[in-house]
Formats: structure tokens, C-alpha cells, sequence
């Protein structure tokens, strides 16, 4: 089974004159899976992003892109021709060549967040980031992705002051990944990023149902050692770390959104609506309903 291939998901956003003025606005944000001998990039996107890899492009924005699953490549006006691998972050820069591709035979997995102002603008004069460091390794890492995760779903919502929200996501996201990439001795250990692999599988999988030991076998671990390590890890069996994981995503879908809770009993692919009211109940203490009123209160 191929986890970790849903379908590509993004947003351009427009931006105010207000927007500007707060120092840090949000152009695009978005993931793209690219599977094995796939064409790259998605022909979905707007000309002004769709680029040729092997002839490169210019942007008039800053871009973090972070490689969750696969490898490819890199070259920049300032960064030779080097090899990605997944758990790595490139911050591409405004007014510089670059491009980059993920490798046919194996494809990757990319998130990505385009922004710009006079607030990065001085971080980057203070030297915080570089066009001779863009490539920044981080590690495959759950929090990063429900990050990017957080920034698509703000984008897509279109609310009042969203854009002000994302530019603190992604100071949010930038602080991050300086502080992992500066950390190297976090997680470093091949069982611990074995472990974060697995908690990202299935954050981007939470839509289905996985099967644990597939997971196991797909990161080239027995599912005992994988099952023990894992609860050590995370204080939880990984069936129940994924039962978890959609119980989180049920609570803000409920508190957030207007879908009913059928909606989000099927978004979250329940074996069926009555085992969703039941599991709700039993881990929250209040129906689905009961947590939607309270949290709206």
C-alpha cells in the first residue's frame, strides 16, 4: 500500500493594501504529492508559479518549501546542484534563480508557503536566513507538517484577518525549522525519525484508515519493535495514536467549521456515523454536538 499520496492541495491568496501594512503577507500555500514517474510540477498552477525545472525560475517572494517523503534535487544562483532528501527545508528568495525537482524513481511529498514584507525583509538583512544556507535540514516531523496543515486550512477559509493569521503561522513556521535545523542533535537518532515518519504518515493519511503494520513494513521495521518503540515514543499503541490524531482533527473541525457532524464523521472515514457518536462520547465525556455548542460558547 503507497501512504502519503493524497491529492494536491493549494491556495493563492489576494492581499490588501491593509495586509501590507502589517509587515508580512501570505501569497500561496500548499502541497503536492508527486508520485513515481509523475510530471512535475502540477500543470494545476497559475503561470506565474508553473516553472520549467530544467530551465529554472525567478520569484518575487520569499517560499519554504519542506520535503516530507522522497528526494530530488536543488540548484540555486547561490547553492550548487545538491541532492534533497526527505526532512529537509528550502527557503528560496525573491529576485533568485533556482529550481528543483523531485527524482522520477521515487518521487516526494512537498509543502510548500510563499510570503513577503518589510518583516522578513529585516530578517533576512540581520542575517537569520542566507542565500548561502537555503537548504536546512529539520527532519521529518509532525508538528512541522500539521503547521503547514494549519496555514493551507486558514488560506482555504478566507476569514476575516486571515491574513494576519498566516503571517503569524509562518513565523511560527520559520522559527521552526531555524531552531531544528540549529539543534542538529535533535532528533537525530534513525529510531526517532523512524517514529516521526510514522506520525507524519498518518497526519497525511487521517482521511482513511491505515493499516499500522503496513506502516511498519513501509518504514522497514518489524511491527513489534515498531509497536514497542513507537509507545515508548509517544505514550501510545499507533492504532491508538491514529485514533488520536482523528479525534483531534473531529474537535476542530466541530469548533471551526459549519460541516455537520455526519460530514465530519465521513471526512474522517469512521467505519460508520453511530461509531463516531460512541467514540466521541467515550473519549470526550460530551457528544459531538454537546463539544460543538460548548466551544462555540
Amino acid at each position: 500500500m503507497r501512504y502519503n499520496d493524497f491529492g494536491i492541495d493549494f491556495k493563492y491568496l489576494l492581499v490588501s493594501e491593509k495586509d501590507k501594512k502589517f509587515g508580512l503577507t501570505v501569497n500561496t500555500v500548499g502541497f503536492q504529492p508527486i508520485t513515481q514517474n509523475a510530471k512535475y510540477p502540477s500543470t494545476e498552477h497559475p503561470k506565474s508559479y508553473y516553472f520549467n525545472p530544467g530551465k529554472g525560475r525567478t520569484l518575487s517572494e520569499y517560499q519554504i518549501v519542506y520535503i516530507s517523503k522522497g528526494r530530488g534535487t536543488f540548484k540555486s544562483d547561490s547553492t550548487k546542484k545538491t541532492d534533497i532528501v526527505k526532512g529537509q527545508a528550502i527557503i528560496l528568495f525573491p529576485g533568485q534563480w533556482h529550481t528543483y525537482k523531485p527524482l522520477k524513481e521515487t518521487g516526494w511529498n512537498e509543502y510548500y508557503i510563499g510570503f513577503e514584507g518589510d518583516i522578513i525583509d529585516k530578517i533576512v538583512e540581520n542575517g537569520f536566513i542566507t542565500p548561502s544556507n537555503q537548504v536546512l535540514d529539520v527532519g521529518v516531523n509532525e508538528d512541522l507538517v500539521n503547521l503547514f496543515y494549519t496555514a493551507i486550512r486558514v488560506a482555504k477559509e478566507d476569514k476575516t484577518a486571515a491574513q494576519q493569521n498566516l503571517a503569524g503561522i509562518t513565523f511560527n513556521i520559520l522559527g521552526f525549522i531555524l531552531s531544528m535545523a540549529q539543534n542538529k542533535n535533535f532528533e537525530t537518532k534513525e529510531t526517532a525519525q523512524i517514529i516521526e515518519r510514522a506520525k507524519v504518515i498518518m497526519l497525511e493519511n487521517i482521511n482513511r484508515e491505515i493499516d499500522t503494520k503496513g506502516i511498519a513494513a513501509n518504514l522497514g521495521i518489524s511491527y513489534s519493535l515498531f509497536r514497542k518503540t513507537f509507545k515508548e515514543y509517544t505514550g501510545y499503541a499507533p492504532a491508538q495514536y491514529f485514533q488520536e490524531l482523528k479525534l483531534r482533527r473531529a474537535k476542530e473541525l466541530l469548533a471551526e467549521t459549519n460541516y455537520s457532524v455526519k460530514e465530519i464523521s465521513y471526512e474522517l472515514d469512521f467505519n460508520s456515523y453511530e461509531y463516531f457518536l460512541s467514540f466521541f462520547k467515550k473519549k470526550v465525556g460530551i457528544t459531538p454536538i454537546e463539544y460543538r455548542n460548548s466551544r462555540r460558547v
